[in-house]
This record gives structure tokens, sequence and C-alpha cells, in this order.
């Protein structure tokens, strides 16, 4: 017979909840911050027509490419577009400073990044992102274009999200420009022609979703004849993103 004590000690311990329950509970209750930062994104940018530059984040200031950068931000910027980044340093750093210098709409949309600590000071208007899907969703969202300026895995990855979902019809048709220097491009557009149209994986039509440009100025060119335009209410004003599912 247990003694008294034990008995009594076992009849307090609290009920053991099954680990995966509460994993399900914490998976449930995320829903409602994605929910937030859709709205808060959707809010924000409700308003904004713009171009999205995409580059590297590990282009130094005065380096080449962030003179590149900047020239393309300030280029757009002169030209009444809104530009849109990723907020961060490097390229995306560069062409908010552009934008921003010249006296233009220039948006940060940021992810919460061990090695960014910050967004870049050249904003006029900021979000931070925790998912990087709901960021992406703003990107395609509020964009008449993106500009691809030479980066990393980041860079390809908006790059043939955008054309992913242009090719699978998900998305209106907008310009993905791929700007900068030739030898950046050419090895990657070499590749997607002799081995994927080759081998039957891409379509030869499919690849003239993207457009290159050396610079700002052909970048424009593209623009003035491709960029997607929001549609308008019955009172005349534009709805930017709402072309958009």
């Amino acid at each position: 017979m247990a003694p008294r004590n034990s008995l009594k000690e076992r009849r307090l311990e609290p009920p053991r909840r099954d680990p995966m329950l509460d994993f399900a509970v914490k998976d449930t209750w995320r829903i409602f911050r994605i929910m937030g930062e859709f709205v808060e994104g959707f809010e924000t940018l409700s308003t904004i027509m713009g171009v999205s530059i995409f580059g590297s984040a590990r282009s130094e200031p005065g380096s080449p490419d962030y003179r590149r950068a900047e020239a393309m931000g300030r280029a757009l910027a002169r030209a009444g577009f809104a530009v849109i980044t990723g907020g961060g340093p490097g390229d995306m750093e560069a062409a908010n400073k552009g934008a921003l210098e010249a006296g233009g709409e220039s948006v940060g949309l940021a992810v919460e990044l061990p090695y960014e600590p910050r967004p870049n000071p050249y904003l006029t208007r900021t979000l931070s992102f925790r998912y990087f899907f709901v960021r992406k969703v703003m990107f395609v969202k509020y964009s008449q274009a993106f500009v691809i300026m030479p980066g990393g895995f980041g860079t390809l990855d908006e790059l043939f999200e955008a054309v992913t979902l242009i090719q699978t019809k998900k998305v209106k048709p907008f310009p993905v420009i791929l700007a900068g220097e030739d030898d950046y491009w050419d090895g990657l557009m070499e590749w997607i022609q002799n081995t994927m149209v080759r081998r039957g994986k891409v379509r030869g039509e499919e690849v003239q979703i993207l457009q290159r440009a050396r610079t700002p100025r052909d970048v424009l060119r593209i623009l003035k004849r491709q960029a997607r335009q929001a549609p308008r209410d019955r009172t005349g004003r534009t709805r930017a993103g709402k072309e958009i599912p």
C-alpha cells in the first residue's frame, strides 16, 4: 500500500498536455500575425504605384554596382515612379538613396534578418515583415515592373518567382528587366536558351518574359511601353494593386 503523502502528491500533479496540441495552438495563433502583416501592407501601400529594384545587399557604397543602383533609383524617381526595394543595404540602399535625393517616393519592404538589423535610412515609407511570403505578395501586388540588378540568391529568387507567376498567368504580365552589365546576365541567359529550352523544360516564347537593359534610359524606354497600369475606379482614381488577385 502506497504512503498517503505520495498519493496526495500524485493528485496535485497538473494534467499532462499533448505537446502536439501545444504546437497546433501556436500554429493557429500565428495566422493572426500573418493576417496583421497583410492588412498593414495593404493599407500602407494602397496608393503606391512603383517599380521594384532588386540587387545585392553586399554592394559597398561607392562601388560600381552601388553607383549603378543609385542612378537607377534616381532616374525612376525623376520619371515619376515610386522606388520599392527590400529596404536593406547595398543596392537596395543605393536605389532608395537615389530616389530620395531626386525627391521621389522611396519605399522599403524590409524583412527581419539577423544580419540586417534595421532598414536603410533613405526611406519615405517603411514596412518590416517577419514572413518572406507576405513581403513577396507586396512586391508583386504594388509593382508596375521589376528591375533586377546583379545580385545573389535572394535576387534570383525574386526574379524567377515573378517569371513563374507571369508564365502561369497567375498575375497580369509586367516587365521583368535584367539591368546592368551584359556579362553578368549572359551566362544565365545562355543556360536558359541552350539547356532549358533545348531540353524542353521551357518554351522559347516564355524566355521573352525576361528583358534586358544596360542603362536607366533603356529601362525607362521599356517602362514607357509596357509598365503595368493600375485600373481606375468610377471616380477616376487609381486603385493600386487591385489588378492582382
